[in-house]
């Protein structure tokens, strides 16, 4: 992963903005990469922020992309997924090696 490039995040900025302007660089990132970012490191909550993010952005003409997480065991792709989230394990095999969503705004 590149460092983040964009318009540099003031202090002042909330942590939702600070993610907007992280998803908006060229390539998408990881769960791992907002929370390193961020220095914050509550997945749950960057999630729901994702999640609050994705539903502020169907107002304008930008949208919330999020690579669905894998089993790196089988291979299943979880599809599905009405809101970002991080499955504990595969519903095929049972594996609970998962890659991490990647999100990215475009």
């Amino acid at each position: 992963m590149t460092a983040y490039t964009g318009d540099t995040m003031e202090a002042w900025d909330t942590r939702r903005e600070k993610i907007v302007k992280i998803l908006r660089t060229n390539e998408p990132v990881s769960l791992d990469y907002l929370c390193q970012e961020l220095r914050f490191f509550d997945r749950r909550l960057i999630l729901e922020d994702l999640h609050h993010i994705a539903l502020t952005l169907k107002k304008t003409e930008s949208k919330l992309i999020m690579v669905p997480p894998t089993c790196l065991k089988c291979g299943f792709v979880f599809k599905g997924l009405k809101k970002p989230k991080m499955p504990s394990r595969c519903p095929k095999c049972k594996n609970e090696r998962i890659s991490q969503p990647l999100f990215q705004i475009k």
